[in-house]
């Protein structure tokens, strides 16, 4: 009757069996930070230009979108309140959460697929080299590492863009706009804008190196895991949001 929950309950239970194996393994040695940093600069450094880019537009567009409501009431010199506790609590960790999944859990899932179907990784089992520990921890170490650093980066490119936008369209003055972006946020706004990306980070690069080294079926199969990766990532970066503001609702 309830045959067709086999396969999802399989997956998550093979996905949680990772995740497990992957925390151990920071306990144990070999530990490879040469792969940690190598991957840290990959997803770190070569994350930054999309997600500046796109931190700074969702700033700007925020600012225009909204200095049309608040100058109803004659309050837009208010916009540079809405701006930073947006971006700061719900849209910078989403919107690069996001990014992050669509670049770096697709290369992921790619790169060890690849491996997998050419049987680099039973090569790797054969040496006595396991390859979670080798390929999935620097990754999830990574990942987890750099994801709220390039979410205070869009945040804070985001404020710069919705400061221009006020600036030179709305008329606010420098000091107005900065003085409201500090005095609205909270510690809790920040701590929730950190703790987003840290669990984002974690499950999007497991997401990514689950179906890598899973990836079955060739060429189509890396594509098909690829795709998997980003779309699975990506509805779990809402769904890990939505728990977690929540929480901070409740608190």
């Amino acid at each position: 009757m309830f045959q067709f929950l086999k396969a999802p309950v399989a997956t998550l239970q093979d996905f949680c069996l990772l995740a497990a194996k992957a925390l151990a393994n920071i306990f144990r040695a070999p530990h490879y930070w040469d792969d940690v940093l190598a991957q840290m600069d990959r997803i770190g450094v070569g994350s930054l230009p999309i997600v500046m880019l796109t931190g700074g537009f969702s700033g700007a567009v925020m600012a225009l979108q909204m200095s049309k409501a608040l100058d109803t009431y004659g309050a837009s010199s208010q916009v540079g309140q809405i701006v930073s506790i947006t971006l700061v609590a719900q849209l910078g960790p989403v919107l690069t959460s996001l990014l992050v999944a669509g670049r770096n859990a697709s290369g992921i899932a790619s790169e060890l697929g690849s491996m997998k179907v050419t049987e680099q990784i039973d090569a790797m089992r054969a040496l006595g080299t396991d390859p979670v520990q080798k390929l999935v921890t620097p990754r999830m170490l990574a990942m987890t590492i750099m994801l709220p650093f390039l979410t205070v980066v869009a945040d804070f490119v985001g404020m710069v863009g919705g400061w221009l936008v006020a600036l030179g369209l709305i008329g606010t003055t420098t000091a107005m706009y900065w003085t409201g972006v500090y005095e609205i946020l909270e510690y809790e706004d920040v701590l929730q804008g950190l703790i987003k990306p840290l669990f984002n980070g974690f499950v999007i690069s497991l997401v990514g190196c689950y179906y890598g080294i899973t990836t079955t079926g060739g060429t189509q199969g890396v594509g098909r895991s690829t795709t998997q990766a980003v779309v699975v990532s990506s509805v779990w970066v809402f769904v890990i949001n939505l728990f977690l503001t929540q929480i901070f609702v409740n608190l």
